[in-house]
C-alpha cells in the first residue's frame, strides 16, 4: 500500500528531527523539548547566565500554490535569492555608510570654513581697531 504524500513528508520531518534531538542531546549536553509536530526548544543561557530557549523548526515545503496545485519547492533556487537579497542589503549597507561619511566630511569642511572665516574677521577687526589708534 503505497503512502500518501503528508505521510511521506511526516516520516521525513519526524527522521530529522529525531537525528537532530540526538545530535543536540549529545553535543550540548542539555534537553531537548519537542513543543510541536515540527519543532524542538532547547534551552541555552546567554553571555550573562540567563537562560532563554533556542526554537529548531523543521518543515517539509511543498511549494507555492499555481492554480491546479502546487509548483514545487526549490532549496537551490531559495538560497540563491536569499543569497541575492543579502548581498543586495551589504550593497545598500555600504552606500549608506559612504553617504554618511561624505556627510560627516562636507560638515567638518563648513565648520573649518566657519572658523576660517571667523579668524578673518578677527583679524580685520584687529587690523581695524590698530589702524584706528595708530591714526589717533
Amino acid at each position: 500500500m503505497s503512502k500518501s504524500k503528508a505521510e511521506l513528508e511526516t516520516a521525513i520531518r519526524n527522521d530529522i528531527l529525531s537525528k537532530i534531538t540526538e545530535m543536540l542531546s549529545e553535543k550540548l549536553d542539555t534537553d531537548v523539548l519537542p513543543v510541536s509536530a515540527s519543532e524542538l526548544a532547547i534551552p541555552v543561557l546567554d553571555e550573562e547566565g540567563n537562560e532563554k530557549f533556542a526554537v529548531v523548526k523543521v518543515s517539509i515545503p511543498r511549494g507555492t500554490r499555481n492554480g491546479s496545485g502546487y509548483d514545487p519547492y526549490d532549496g537551490y533556487a531559495a538560497a540563491e535569492e536569499y543569497k541575492a537579497e543579502q548581498e543586495e542589503k551589504a550593497t545598500k549597507k555600504a552606500a549608506s555608510a559612504a553617504k554618511k561619511e561624505q556627510a560627516a566630511k562636507l560638515r567638518e569642511q563648513k565648520r573649518e570654513a566657519k572658523q576660517v572665516a571667523k579668524a578673518v574677521e578677527n583679524l580685520e577687526k584687529a587690523v581695524q581697531d590698530y589702524n584706528e589708534k595708530k591714526g589717533e
